[in-house]
């Protein structure tokens, strides 16, 4: 079954540039019971390595615009650094409800973003601003990556739409790589601080290295429009169970209070 979804989540990402975290925390929390903190950590690495096979492709294609790039990674390098930080400062299972509620609530908004961008013709109208403005766009963006692994594909696709001139090929493939740069970051932190749950991550892998290179040659025959509206159903969903996950979750006791000095009070 890991080997299934990692095949699932890559395809996705090959065609549409969207799922690394949106897709892979979620699937890994729901339905492989993976923790939360652990389920950010094998996304992250998961969506390094699948998009360090797509990215080469779509930029040898002439897909990556490395100006808007250069200023993305300005403003989303440092965020993502500070989110992954400032997830190592929370106890592991204390930080299983706020991890749940941010990612949920990202999914959904993600979700959102996405059908709003595929159900209009022309995609996001396009307002293009000073490129200078880009770092402070996307900095919440990696802000948020670095928390939770979820957003930068379907929240930063649509920054691009919404804020510069890029192609949709640009678009695509820009993202990829702006995700790439977030994932190693990202990813490096917490794997250093909480390790890799490989035995998962192998799995997811196994699948998702082959589907990434289909996906990206199949962007010409499968409609990526289409992908991306069924991709939303799926986002609500699984948005609105970690959510209703995150109110069912009981919150962790103090650090400081032990069952034994529990019982006593």
């Amino acid at each position: 079954m890991e080997i299934l979804a990692g095949f699932l989540i890559a395809l996705a990402i090959g065609i549409t540039g969207v799922g690394a975290g949106s897709i892979t925390a979620p699937i890994l929390i729901l339905f492989f019971h993976q923790s939360a903190s652990d389920a950010v950590t094998t996304a992250l690495v998961f969506g390094t390595v699948v998009k360090l096979i797509a990215t080469p492709i779509y930029l040898a294609r002439g897909h990556v615009n490395l100006r808007v790039l250069k200023f993305m990674a300005l403003g989303g390098l440092p965020a993502v650094i500070i989110g992954s930080v400032l997830l190592s400062f929370f106890d592991k299972n204390a930080a299983t409800r706020p991890i749940l509620i941010i990612v949920g609530i990202t999914v959904v908004i993600s979700a959102l973003g996405t059908f709003w961008r595929s159900m209009s013709p022309a995609g996001v109208a396009s307002k293009p601003v000073p490129v200078k403005w880009l770092p402070w766009i996307v900095a919440p963006i990696g802000f948020e990556v670095g928390f939770s692994s979820a957003g930068a594909g379907a929240l930063g696709t649509v920054a691009l739409m919404r804020f510069t001139s890029l192609l949709p090929a640009e678009v695509v493939g820009t993202d990829l790589a702006f995700g790439l740069l977030l994932s190693v970051f990202a990813g490096g932190i917490h794997a250093s601080m909480t390790g890799v749950p490989w035995s998962i991550l192998i799995k997811l892998l196994m699948g998702g290295i082959p589907a990434v290179l289909i996906g990206t040659q199949l962007t010409t025959v499968v409609s990526p429009r289409k992908m991306r509206l069924a991709l939303c159903v799926w986002l609500i969903y699984i948005g609105g169970q970690l959510s209703w996950r995150a109110i069912q979750t009981p919150a962790a006791a103090p650090a400081h209070v032990t069952p034994a000095v529990a019982r006593k009070g």
